[in-house]
């Protein structure tokens, strides 16, 4: 990449083939790294699951680890497009396009993952909340690569799920959102989530809804109340699929969702 100034990563090549073909990239080169086998696999630490940047969606689908340990993961993974997108997309590929109707950052950034890159002046460790800065735009340095993304094990008392409203020709999320809720014994919320994706230019976490569910039950009226009151989504997008009126309204529905489906996983 220092040799090619202007090149591209080729990875899956899913995000940036269609950015080519519709001009509004002209890579100089690009630079193949599919083949890395040092960058692919799923594993798990002490604490976090470590997976690597060319790890395909598929493989985060089937992995019986993330289904086991991390079930937002896979459970998303399998809802990107189709097979053929699945079979060669990747997670690093997925994270650094940043596409505001793509699955996985709404997910990494409700499990409060940390993106590991490498690059000429060194290893660093990004956080998600850190990571996206706007359309189609990360943190990453120019020639700067994504090694692996590192993800906290979720707790034996939490929930989780994903939801999405999506476009039926690309399977990209009109409004997608993933939801983590974490249950004290007595059936109080000690901890919740709530990350949109394809509602706005980076992934959305609305910390405002969540707070005000710490410490409750998470009835229906409680979580209704939430959306109506404190769900502030700033600058909405719209396209000719949705307006932004209709995807605040989409996040509402299946926001609610989405929160009900992860608090009866530990119910």
């Amino acid at each position: 990449m220092a040799k090619h100034s202007g090149a591209k990563l080729l990875a899956g090549g899913h995000s940036l083939l269609p950015m080519m073909k519709l001009r509004l990239t002209q890579p100089t080169a690009l630079i193949d790294i599919g083949r890395i086998s040092g960058l692919t696999g799923v594993d798990r630490g002490k604490n976090h699951i470590h997976i690597g940047s060319l790890t395909t969606h598929t493989e985060l689908a089937n992995s019986e680890l993330l289904r086991e340990i991390c079930p937002l993961l896979s459970e998303a993974a399998s809802l990107i497009a189709d097979p053929q997108v699945r079979n060669k997309g990747t997670i690093g590929g997925n994270l650094a396009h940043a596409d505001p109707g793509s699955d996985l950052p709404a997910v990494i950034l409700a499990l409060e993952g940390i993106v590991h890159t490498t690059g000429p002046n060194g290893d660093r460790q990004i956080k998600s909340a850190d990571f996206f800065l706007d359309l189609l735009t990360t943190d990453l340095h120019p020639n700067e690569l994504i090694t692996k993304i590192r993800v906290p094990i979720p707790s034996a008392e939490t929930g989780c799920s994903y939801l999405k409203f999506e476009h039926p020709a690309s399977g990209y999320s009109i409004c997608g959102v993933a939801a983590i809720v974490k249950l004290a014994s007595n059936g109080t919320c000690q901890n919740a989530n709530l990350c949109f994706n394809g509602i706005s230019a980076t992934p959305y976490r609305a910390e405002a809804v969540t707070k005000v569910l710490i410490g409750t039950k998470l009835e229906n009226a409680t979580i209704d109340n939430a959306f109506d009151r404190h769900l502030n989504i700033p600058e909405p997008i719209g396209d000719i699929y949705a307006s932004p009126k209709y995807r605040v309204e989409m996040a509402k529905v299946y926001g609610r969702r989405a929160l009900n489906s992860a608090k009866q996983q530990v119910d």
